[in-house]
């Protein structure tokens, strides 16, 4: 697999265009709170695997390194809902880190 890195406006568009090229960008906000929580369910279930296994016997073992893509799959498809809520309210993502650092540094400040 070819890697690349994006910046992160560019990663924006993509996913946006993306979604939009499915329908995906169609469906309403509450459906998208929806699948944020059940993709985040999913990011639980990938860190279980990784840190003390599923133990299911419907399940196959996965090497460290399977668990560990798949946790990378699902933080993507976290991300991805995250993205397309931003684009919902023309939120770039810079203006998201940016907030983010900057009300952690004065919750924090010393």
């Amino acid at each position: 697999m070819e890697e690349t890195e994006l910046e992160l406006n560019e990663f924006q568009r993509w996913v946006k265009d993306y979604y939009e090229a499915r329908g995906w960008s169609e469906l309403n906000i509450f459906t998208r709170i929806g699948f944020l929580a059940e993709e985040t369910g999913e990011v639980a279930r990938a860190i279980r695997a990784i840190e003390i296994g599923r133990d299911r016997p419907d399940e196959k073992t996965q090497s460290f390194e399977e668990n560990k893509q798949e946790l990378i799959e699902e933080l993507g498809d976290v991300l991805g809902n995250l993205i397309v809520i931003a684009n919902q309210y023309d939120i770039p993502l810079e203006e998201i880190f940016a907030a983010h650092q900057d009300k952690l540094i004065k919750r924090y400040q010393e």
